[in-house]
């Protein structure tokens, strides 16, 4: 009933209850103690009363109350948007106060989760640096008690020298692996990135991946292939060159986490206005409490061979950046034992 009530309303209900107020003891002083005075002035009396009283309670509620809440809404209409704009800004007094209870509402819960998502970028800032600072820590010092020991005579002694300089020499390439794979995720998150959007065959570019990894699977007796059915080829529209990374490290990926005389093969899936590009392999699986956690930087399930195999922890988040990029996104199912796929999506080119 008086959820829109309007501040002029506000003021003639206050009036009229006071009027009311003061009519019934003009009353009670003329009948019980016999007023003369009340009954010849009563209805001026009255009158001036609720006069005085609207005037009264109009003043008090605009200059204390209606005043604060118009700046209040201001202030909360400023914070919402960037530059004020006036005609936002509702007129007269009952829309102020039926909107205001909204806006701060809003404005609180507004506030509220943009408190929460700085609290969220906070830790992932404080984790991300110390990861980083981890992961250069580690190759850095080996190199420094490598160098340390040849200096000391170590470089003299022809049974340590040049396994030395060999372990320095990696942990240096791995070095460069996380400086290179942290340059490219900056890359890829900055706004300047530009993809060079082109036609091209995912079969070919899958087959031209292969050849450049055989080296890799090689020393693990690790089969690449394509999977029964994939025998045809598939024109696709995206960077050639960031989906021949994207094949790269999800290859590499199953490589390092395979079973030794195991296989990685990738397959084709025709969808409505895409194709499903899928990889696994038949290797060790990942365990589910990993899985939303496989694209985050520097995560890794097995740290050890992870580590021995110099890999930087950036190279599934690296995948997930540059389909983003694509508008596509990345998934992955995997079954402890009996190995892992990841699958991502591409346009079809047009005939």
């Amino acid at each position: 009933m008086f959820k829109n009530i309007s501040l002029r309303t506000m003021s003639l209900l206050g009036a009229l209850a006071i009027t009311l107020f003061a009519a019934s003891w003009i009353w009670i002083g003329e009948k019980v103690l016999f007023s003369p005075l009340a009954g010849k002035y009563a209805f001026a009396m009255v009158l001036g009363v609720g006069l005085f009283a609207f005037v009264t309670i109009q003043f008090i509620l605009d200059r204390y109350i209606y005043r604060r809440i118009k700046l209040i809404y201001k202030i909360i209409r400023r914070s919402k948007t960037s530059v004020p704009d006036k005609r936002h800004l509702p007129q007269g007094d009952n829309q102020i106060l039926d909107g205001v209870e909204q806006e701060v509402t809003q404005w609180a819960e507004s506030q509220q989760d943009e408190i929460e998502t700085l609290k969220g970028l906070e830790a992932y800032r404080k984790r991300y640096i110390g990861n980083v600072s981890h992961e250069l820590k580690t190759p850095i010092f080996s190199i420094q008690g490598y160098i340390y020991t040849l200096i000391d005579g170590g470089l003299y002694d022809e049974n340590v020298n040049m396994k030395y300089l060999e372990r320095a020499a990696f942990n240096v390439e791995r070095l460069l692996t996380i400086v290179q794979d942290l340059e490219e995720i900056s890359k890829l998150e900055s706004e300047d990135l530009i993809l060079d959007i082109q036609k091209f065959d995912i079969k070919a570019l899958v087959k031209e991946v292969f050849n450049d990894l055989e080296v890799n699977a090689r020393p693990r007796h690790i089969t690449l292939a394509f999977k029964e059915g994939a025998d045809k080829s598939y024109m696709v529209m995206g960077d050639r060159e960031g989906i021949r990374q994207v094949l790269t490290n999800l290859t590499l990926n199953s490589i390092k986490y395979g079973i030794d005389h195991g296989v990685t093969k990738v397959s084709f899936y025709v969808m409505d206005r895409q194709i499903l590009v899928e990889v696994s392999d038949n290797g060790i699986g990942i365990e589910e409490k990993h899985l939303k956690h496989l694209f985050d930087r520097f995560y890794r399930v097995d740290k050890s061979r992870s580590r021995e195999s110099g890999g930087s922890g950036l190279g599934l988040s690296i995948v997930k950046h540059i389909l983003e990029a694509h508008n596509q996104s990345v998934n992955v199912r995997s079954t402890t034992g009996k190995g892992s796929t990841f699958g991502f999506t591409l346009d079809k080119a047009a005939d």
